[in-house]
């Protein structure tokens, strides 16, 4: 089984408060990756309240977004149509409860259907953020299974941002794909 991690594809992030043209131009690639995967699709959203300005993450970028239940915190429309559950919010960059959600899902496919995780490959926004946060928490929670990003299905907070992170990633032994 193959798994998809579709990570912060949400408005703020797309054409909102931090939003880039570069997000712009992955989503036609997002959401055809995203119908075109064969395996189990799981998606993380940025979570934030009201308070976000107060919090350690706030003080460093003093830029409201993706709050509860305003627009730029949804997905955004191309990939919610798509989504068919498994969303997990995050209040920080990485999901630590995305590594305990796949390890319970690897363990399940093990038990209930005798199979077994082959690859997790992750898409989404910010390269430089939010996708390099979790590749190395699911490295660490799988560190004998591929873990792949599809790096023309992700956007960094600047190109410049994206590329080094790739770069960092590939030094711990994440596989990139599709990388210009």
């Amino acid at each position: 089984m193959k798994i998809l991690v579709v990570i912060d594809m949400q408005n703020d992030f797309i054409d909102g408060e931090l939003g880039t043209k570069e997000a712009q131009a992955i989503v036609p690639k997002v959401a055809e990756k995203i119908k075109n995967f064969d395996g189990k699709v799981f998606y993380t959203r940025d979570t934030h309240d009201e308070k976000y300005l107060e919090t350690q993450e706030g003080k460093s970028l003093p830029v409201k977004h993706c709050i509860r239940g305003t627009d730029g915190w949804k997905l955004t429309p191309e990939i919610d149509v798509l989504c068919e559950g498994d969303i997990l919010n995050k209040s920080s960059f990485g999901s630590i409860e995305l590594g305990f959600k796949l390890n319970d899902y690897r363990s399940n496919l093990r038990v209930i259907k005798n199979e077994r995780v082959e690859s997790i490959t992750l898409i989404g926004v910010c390269t430089d953020i939010c996708v390099i946060s979790n590749a190395m928490i699911l490295k660490a929670f799988f560190p004998d299974k591929p873990i792949i990003v599809d790096a023309a299905c992700c956007a960094g907070s600047t190109p410049e941002g994206h590329k080094n992170a790739l770069a960092v990633m590939k030094t711990c032994q994440i596989q990139i794909e599709n990388e210009e």
